[in-house]
């Protein structure tokens, strides 16, 4: 494995965080991403975009990294022991939408690739990524456009590819501690070498370019909903479980803080509000009930609509 596909693979993500910047920027239509540019003491650095304050989104962030080093942190290789003591090369863009209204759904997603060396011995490399959905108030047909445009970014890979990656969503981004999901999901690959570097590299870009036409939509259906401070409440209630995923379950974050990277932006995944409530439960028959009792649990989305 040559730099020159590490250089490929990095130049088409420093594309893909401007057009998403772009995108998002305009749909919000009252803010800008404000830029800053870091370096890592041990090897590589980054540029991180933040959005704050704007007509749609409270808080969000599309950030790039290429970071390297002597040695993979314990998170890059607890699937893969044999890798530990390598050096690597680790480049990826990251990204996260805290919207202000309650009815416009929070949204993630993140695209990676990964170099591990060793001298005298072949590159081991690797590529991850997905995006997600973490509904407040769900709608129904929103969620089946989500998973529509997630299928059909796979179909040019194989009939098997998006019902494996949607399954591992739901496996991933799910807290075992109160056991649920964390939304209605999305898709989802890491440690992912199975075909060439060409085919998985393509599917890495299938599924990033995919994200703007799975969310804006939403954003757009959503945005002008009207809300009030019940919807609030519960909106800052349940953010408290994306943070508590984040700092507990997220090997992102993990391989982030281990490897030395920018506290700030690794932390940008974070809302700029949440609150915790002890023992709080839902109203019987209400929408916040419904949410628990119909979505945060795995379903087959298309299976169910007979898509």
């Amino acid at each position: 494995m040559s730099h020159a596909n590490l250089d490929e693979v990095k130049s088409y993500l420093l594309n893909l965080q401007d057009r998403l910047c772009q995108g998002l920027a305009a749909e919000d239509g009252g803010a800008d991403f404000r830029e800053e540019t870091w370096q890592r003491e041990a090897g590589g650095g980054g540029r991180s975009r933040v959005i704050e304050r704007g007509r749609v989104f409270e808080k969000g962030g599309v950030n790039f990294s290429h970071v390297h080093g002597d040695r993979l942190p314990p998170s890059a290789t607890a699937a893969r022991p044999q890798l530990a003591g390598r050096g690597f090369h680790a480049v990826g863009v990251s990204w996260v939408l805290h919207p202000e209204n309650p009815h416009v759904p929070t949204s993630h997603g993140n695209v990676r690739f990964f170099i591990a060396e060793k001298e005298g011995e072949p590159p081991v490399w690797w590529f991850g990524g997905g995006f997600d959905l973490t509904p407040y108030y769900p709608v129904h047909e929103d969620v089946l456009h989500w998973h529509r445009v997630a299928r059909d970014a796979c179909a040019p890979f194989g009939c098997e590819v998006y019902p494996r990656f949607k399954g591992w969503c739901d496996e991933y981004f799910y807290l075992r501690h109160r056991d649920e999901t964390r939304g209605v999901g999305g898709l989802f690959f890491d440690d992912f070498n199975e075909w060439d570097f060409e085919a998985s590299f393509a599917f890495q870009r299938a599924v990033g370019d995919a994200f703007l036409e799975a969310y804006l939509p939403i954003v757009r259906r959503r945005r002008d909903t009207p809300w009030g401070e019940r919807e609030r409440e519960f909106q800052l209630y349940r953010r408290g479980r994306y943070v508590e995923f984040n700092l507990v379950w997220d090997r992102g974050t993990l391989f982030g803080l281990q490897s030395g990277g920018r506290t700030e932006s690794i932390l940008m995944s974070m809302p700029p509000l949440a609150r915790w409530e002890y023992g709080w439960t839902p109203e019987p028959g209400s929408a916040e009930e419904v949410l628990y009792r119909e979505y945060l649990r795995p379903r087959d989305w298309l299976g169910d609509s007979a898509d």
